[in-house]
């Protein structure tokens, strides 16, 4: 099986150099790397002119638009392997990484999307834990992820995580990441709507803790501060998450979701309970979590009555070879292959 890796980076050289390492290290070579690079990008296009690509079939792409769909829309345009595999520049596969990948599309035709776990570390130190509830998306709508702590044997799951995910090629060739997700960065929920909608086409998709690979949760530089609340990035988020869920679920379970999200709610995204949950402790912040989490309820149900237009046919990108140690020019989409 030819091997096709894909990453989005933006702004963060040093994470992206220790990706490229492990990507180096893998006991399954890498037959081709796609790396999509904003045109702005300054930091980032500077390290890619000094980085000596050893054993890796380096491809890299401009993309002008912000957002990790536009990114990774970009790079589907181009892939070439039998099997994708998507990870973010600061995470670190393991060696195993491709081969582990290899063996369940290889053992199971039916198989389209397998997932893996993060080893997530904070501030140097590993964020352990263990469960064996993983990907799921329960019946009223509420979403476990959990990718970061799973355990156990490989199983059936209903969704994956942006940094491990990996795809057969011939299963997603008429899908891509939906263009809807709001957000000028992470765009949260993004891979929650791709695999959704590739187990909606009857796609078999697998998570197994034994495909891992290392996270060093990275800063982003857009709304969305991971830890710290930001009212425009939690609207994004619950917009997101209501837009993919009133997509995916039934008529009647669509309903049942929305009673709880805007009665119940999660301690991601504000319902009444919740609010009145957190409100001891929270005071003022659990309000403004509320007001934004049924912002983005409110906006999500506008989008989703939207009709979707028309994917304009992609422009194919020109490839031009990559002079090592050579300041790039952002103008161009190029390649390189081994040496």
């Amino acid at each position: 099986m030819r091997n096709t890796v894909l990453i989005p980076t933006y702004r963060r050289p040093q994470d992206l150099s220790r990706c490229l390492l492990a990507l180096q290290a893998q006991t399954k070579p890498v037959d081709q790397l796609i790396i999509v690079v904003r045109d702005t990008d300054a930091e980032t296009w500077q390290f890619l002119g000094q980085f000596y690509p050893h054993k890796l079939p380096l491809h890299i792409v401009i993309v002008t638009q912000p957002g990790v769909v536009a990114a990774l829309n970009t790079g589907l345009e181009l892939v070439k392997g039998d099997i994708v595999s998507i990870t973010d520049d600061d995470a670190a596969p393991r060696p195993d990484w491709l081969a582990k990948i290899n063996a369940h599309f290889q053992a199971d035709k039916a198989i389209a999307a397998v997932g893996g776990r993060d080893w997530i570390y904070q501030n140097q130190r590993l964020e352990d834990g263990s469960r064996t509830v993983v990907g799921k998306l329960q019946w009223f709508g509420r979403v476990i992820g959990n990718h970061h702590l799973g355990i156990g044997e490989p199983r059936e799951v209903d969704v994956l995580k942006g940094v491990n995910m990996s795809f057969r090629h011939s299963a997603i060739q008429q899908l891509r990441f939906d263009e809807r997700m709001q957000g000028t960065g992470a765009q949260v929920h993004f891979e929650m709507a791709f695999t959704l909608a590739l187990k909606r086409a009857g796609g078999k998709i697998i998570y197994d803790p034994n495909v891992a690979v290392d996270h060093y949760p990275a800063p982003r530089f857009d709304e969305d501060q991971r830890q710290q609340f930001n009212a425009t990035a939690l609207t994004n988020l619950v917009h997101n998450e209501t837009l993919v869920l009133l997509d995916h679920l039934p008529p009647v379970r669509r309903t049942i979701f929305l009673l709880w999200a805007l009665i119940i709610g999660s301690r991601d995204s504000f319902g009444l309970l919740q609010w009145l949950r957190f409100l001891p402790s929270q005071k003022q912040l659990a309000s403004q979590k509320l007001v934004a989490s049924w912002q983005g309820r409110w906006q999500g149900w506008q989008t989703w009555q939207t009709p979707i237009p028309p994917t304009p046919t992609p422009i194919a990108s020109e490839s031009l070879p990559l002079s090592y140690g050579v300041n790039v020019n952002p103008q161009t989409t190029f390649s390189a292959e081994n040496n």
